[in-house]
């Protein structure tokens, strides 16, 4: 197939049923029977279905799949897979397995109804070989059902999963061009694929982090998360409910003062809660801090993702340029309070109006729905040229901003960090970088030790051990932003 032709779902169906290599089963919990329902529609199912099911009462879901703490969850679809191709292996190889590709596909899903106004969600995945008697490989997806219609919610499940079927067994060796082709003919009003997990030996060379940055980068979602450990985890699940504070920043390096900003941040936005109800804590990364001249630098951005891993920091990959655009998103999740640590120097440019043109409300329309949730703006005091002290109660704002900007702050939406490190003031990750490149070792002083140590060894962002200071203009900063 032309790497510029679309299939249609009916086409793909088609295909997959006149493959007589593939064989499987599709269990569907959730939202009926919508993907098994492509395959009996265009004829031919049964070359493709050795089974379809569902099991919609829990005490017979459970019976099948043992217990479950949450039945729309990642563990669930890992345990309805784990039954289902053991069956099927268990049932047909001896008869078939020399001459069959077998797969397992099943969904576990939630979608509006009338006791349940929300925004549908499920996990998607499909066990599959790629030869007969092969090892097994897999994807597993996160979706969000975005339109307002359950009808449609079903209808798009069922075409994802044609497309993820399809997908595993006619493009799995270009994984970008897998991962766009899940949304054919669906749009990013209907659906959003916010966490794809890929194993076993098809995919044994994909980095999880890469995988998340695409999702993001093909515009599959606006935003990915992963854990300390590198694994990608559904945003929903971490955040639904929860206090939330973030930290956001190009990390190009991790600083000193980054530290300081976060510890203390999150002691005072943590101020008065019980044990046990700490705020999820986020580094997030802005495609629009990661983007040079050149586009996207894969290597560079692993190298951030990793020092920040090492630091023990959860991360939010996200596609959004603006804080209020940030409140919008986690709103989703139905977030308790948002935090935002930054910088003195971030404040005063949120309240430069030349950064909200794109809105027919300029930065009234902006800050309505930045704080229309309840965001908590923590600052961070920074030095002015003089080496004096500038913080939230001193900093000058245009005059047509001061009573918006005295409003905000009186109501504690803006909130000076009142504990912090005077030493770490002025340190900045772009001067840091410069020093890194030019082979000024008074970096390591700004910057925690275990950023330093990998630094080092491994020669992130152009550091070169005993090398001599680069060139004048072989290296440039202007797109690090903090």
């Amino acid at each position: 197939m032309p790497s510029n032709e679309r299939l249609s779902t009916h086409s793909k169906a088609l295909k997959i049923n006149r493959d007589k290599l593939v064989h499987g089963t599709l269990a569907e919990i959730g939202a009926g029977q919508e993907t098994a329902r492509w395959f009996f529609r265009v004829g031919g199912a049964a070359s493709t279905v050795a089974k379809s099911m569902s099991a919609y009462d829990m005490a017979v879901s459970d019976a099948i799949y043992g217990p479950a703490e949450h039945y729309v969850s990642e563990a669930r679809l890992s345990a309805m897979l784990d039954h289902e191709y053991s069956l099927l292996l268990d049932r047909l190889d001896a008869t078939r397995g020399s001459t069959t590709t077998f797969f397992a596909f099943a969904n576990t899903v939630t979608i509006r109804s009338r006791s349940r106004q929300e925004d549908g969600h499920g996990w998607i995945g499909v066990r599959f070989q790629s030869q007969p008697r092969g090892e097994p490989s897999e994807i597993i997806l996160h979706v969000r059902l975005l339109d307002h219609e359950s009808t449609h919610e079903q209808e798009a499940l069922g075409i994802i999963g044609i497309n993820l079927i399809y997908a595993v067994f006619y493009l799995r060796d270009t994984p970008e061009t897998l991962m766009i082709s899940l949304l054919d003919e669906l749009t990013r009003k209907e659906i959003e694929v916010d966490t794809i997990k890929f194993a076993g030996p098809c995919f044994a060379d994909l980095d999880p982090r890469l995988v998340d940055l695409h999702l993001v980068v093909l515009g599959l979602t606006d935003a990915v998360m992963f854990t300390a450990d590198g694994e990608a985890v559904s945003p929903g699940e971490v955040l639904y409910g929860k206090d939330v504070l973030i930290l956001r920043g190009g990390f190009r390096p991790v600083t000193n003062t980054m530290m300081d900003m976060l510890e203390t941040g999150l002691a005072q936005f943590a101020l008065g809660k019980p044990a046990g109800h700490e705020p999820v804590v986020l580094m997030e990364m802005s495609l629009h801090n990661l983007t040079g001249d050149s586009g996207i630098d894969t290597a560079d951005f692993l190298a951030r993702a990793t020092l920040l891993e090492k630091l023990g920091k959860r991360v939010l990959l996200t596609n959004i340029a603006h804080f209020y655009g940030v409140a919008v998103y986690l709103s989703h999740f139905r977030v308790k309070r948002i935090g935002m640590i930054l910088g003195l120097p971030a404040l005063a440019q949120v309240f430069e109006e030349k950064y909200y043109t794109d809105l027919q409300g300029g930065i009234l329309e902006a800050f309505g729905r930045l704080f229309k949730f309840g965001v908590e703006m923590l600052v961070y005091p920074s030095l002015d040229s003089k080496g004096d002290v500038v913080s939230v109660e001193t900093l000058e704002v245009a005059p047509q901003l001061r009573h918006l900007y005295r409003h905000l702050v009186e109501n504690g939406l803006i909130i000076p960090i009142c504990t912090y490190d005077r030493s770490q003031l002025g340190i900045f990750p772009r001067n840091v970088l410069v020093m890194i490149q030019k082979g000024d070792m008074r970096w390591k002083e700004l910057v925690p030790a275990e950023v330093a140590r990998l630094i080092g060894e491994r020669g992130y962002f152009g550091y070169q051990p005993d090398s001599h200071p680069l060139p004048p203009g072989s290296q440039t900063t202007d797109s690090i932003n903090f």
